[in-house]
């Protein structure tokens, strides 16, 4: 027996093992109740029910309707209980506490700063809350044992026009907290070259950057996203299968912006539940990620929205397993590429990568040898 397990992991293994997330919007993943209190404190009237249950199906019903208009109209709920301070905190540190319980050890969330200032808040004063938020679930999550380190990508909406601003926020916070910058939104229409000054600037700063392309728009929105604006990775990104030509007999030709994007190793935020609910795949077993992974492009498994698309990492993997039959060791590849994707310094992605999580993965391998021999895979 080889000390690298090639069974089916458990959906225990999948929990334990420790993961890295890269992709997690913090307005699309609330806890219902915790919306349904929030919208009483606030005096909020719009949900479509208070019963934290029914009202956590109705926000996975929208998501798989297949309506634009519906799945929408979730953000509307979930932004609008999200407008003071101390519910920002909230939010923040339960999204730290529901990650830290499923495993995850490094995270980087995203919001958008500009969708919380109608109650009055500043731009600045949304970050300081999410950012108290952020470290009070750290310290929470410590306290019952489990580790987890969190960072905030500021994300700007690219049909609105405070790109500059949010990216100067970004910058001005690098040393508290945030990680990075994000443009979000409808892609049809709103290209990401709208927004080459903040680009530009975080470029001349040195600071990193991701961008959604390629989920709803193909190709032209990852080809503009690298080359016009220059993204270290790409949100989502799994149009860029339609530059990938499998012929009848197997062999597979890469275009030149495919090649390129394996060539240059960019991250790939591949989100499979997200991309099934938005017609990105017709199932997990259908999904690109299954074909990138072959090809040995940088992907990585992330959540997008946990409450719409009623999931977690570990569900994310779970799926993977099912349709692809991953091991332990697939697993481990995706979250060592996430790891060497993140927006920390390179020491620090180092370290997690070989204090954290290969002996994670290690201890999860060696597991059988104190509950007896598993079944041989020869």
């Amino acid at each position: 027996m080889t000390s690298h397990e090639t069974t089916t992991p458990t959906e225990e293994q999948i929990l334990r093992a420790p993961k890295v997330l890269l992709h997690d919007h913090l307005d699309g993943g609330l806890r219902p109740a915790t919306i349904v209190e929030l919208a009483h404190a606030q005096g909020y009237s719009g949900l479509p029910t208070e019963d934290p249950a029914a009202l956590g199906e109705w926000f996975l019903a929208a998501a798989n309707s297949g309506s634009l208009e519906r799945y929408l109209e979730t953000f509307a709920h979930t932004t609008a209980v999200m407008q003071d301070a101390a519910a920002l905190r909230r939010v923040a540190a339960e999204c730290v506490e529901d990650l830290a319980a499923d495993g995850v050890v490094y995270a980087e969330i995203r919001y958008a700063p500009e969708q919380h200032l109608t109650a009055g808040l500043s731009l600045v004063e949304v970050v300081e809350a999410v950012n108290e938020g952020f470290r009070e679930g750290e310290r929470r999550a410590a306290a019952t044992g489990a580790r987890i380190r969190v960072g905030a990508l500021l994300t700007a909406m690219r049909h609105a026009a405070r790109s500059l601003e949010i990216a100067e926020l970004a910058n001005d916070y690098r040393e508290s907290g945030v990680v990075g910058f994000d443009i979000a939104g409808a892609e049809a229409g709103f290209p990401p070259t709208r927004h080459l000054d903040a680009f530009e600037f975080l470029k001349r700063e040195n600071n990193h950057f991701t961008i959604h392309a390629g989920e709803a728009f193909g190709l032209p929105s990852i080809w503009q996203a690298l080359q016009w604006c220059g993204a270290d990775r790409l949100g989502h990104g799994v149009r860029i299968i339609d530059d990938i030509e499998v012929a009848e007999d197997g062999r597979v030709s890469l275009g030149r912006l495919a090649a390129y994007v394996r060539d240059k190793r960019i991250p790939l935020e591949l989100c499979p539940t997200s991309n099934l609910q938005t017609g990105a795949a017709s199932s997990y077993a259908e999904h690109p990620i299954g074909l990138l992974r072959r090809l040995s492009f940088r992907a990585t498994v992330n959540t997008d929205n946990r409450l719409m698309s009623g999931t977690s990492l570990s569900r994310e993997f779970t799926h993977l397993v099912e349709a692809f039959g991953y091991t332990l060791d697939d697993l481990q590849w995706f979250t060592v590429n996430a790891m060497k994707s993140a927006f920390i310094p390179f020491d620090e992605r180092l370290a997690m990568i070989n204090d954290v999580i290969k002996p994670g993965y290690a201890a999860l391998r060696s597991a059988w040898l104190f509950h007896g021999k598993p079944e041989s895979p020869l």
